[in-house]
């Protein structure tokens, strides 16, 4: 590339507001969500094989089955993206999502199915407003289409828990 036409698109994308980043580096916004994303998507999978094997209602059970299916595969398809991107992803809980993960081992039927609901309406609610917000503001086109393909099935998910939550009651 020229060295007139670069000067023209780092002004243009200047006086667009647009974020110029080097080729394979993203915003660090965007690096941030993706690492944030990797780690609740697996606490997901980890806290629905929990759900699957300590709770006592079926919605409950089944819950836990959608998240282990829809996060591990929402999960396999981040990990594309971070590799393609060059970010390093954990492989193991974050201490809150481990410290939740062991409070609720410690609980069985309905006790569990309760605090588990409740911890899923809350860690939904939160994801889904994460969500929505990066797949408005990301700088990434592919973190863009992530966040835009992945929204309605946590919205979906959301929703599930509300209701599962509520048979508990």
């Amino acid at each position: 590339m020229n060295r007139n036409v670069l000067l023209v698109y780092l002004l243009a994308a200047a006086v667009s507001g647009v974020a110029v980043y080097a080729e394979g580096k993203l915003a660090p916004a965007d690096t941030t969500f993706v690492r944030k994303a990797a780690e609740g998507g697996l606490a997901e999978v980890k806290l629905g094989q929990l759900a699957r094997e300590r709770g006592s209602s079926k919605a409950v059970k089944d819950f836990g089955d959608r998240m282990v299916k829809d996060h591990s595969k929402a999960g396999e398809e981040l990990k594309e993206v971070a590799s393609k991107k060059g970010i390093t992803l954990r492989d193991s809980l974050n201490a809150t999502d481990k410290a939740l993960y062991d409070r609720l081992s410690k609980l069985s039927g309905p006790d569990f199915d309760q605090a588990y609901m409740q911890a899923m309406v809350k860690d939904h609610e939160e994801d889904v407003a994460e969500f929505r917000r990066e797949s408005q503001s990301a700088k990434d086109p592919d973190i863009r289409e992530f966040t835009s393909k992945t929204l309605p099935t946590l919205e979906e998910h959301l929703r599930l828990a509300r209701s599962a939550g509520s048979e508990g009651r």
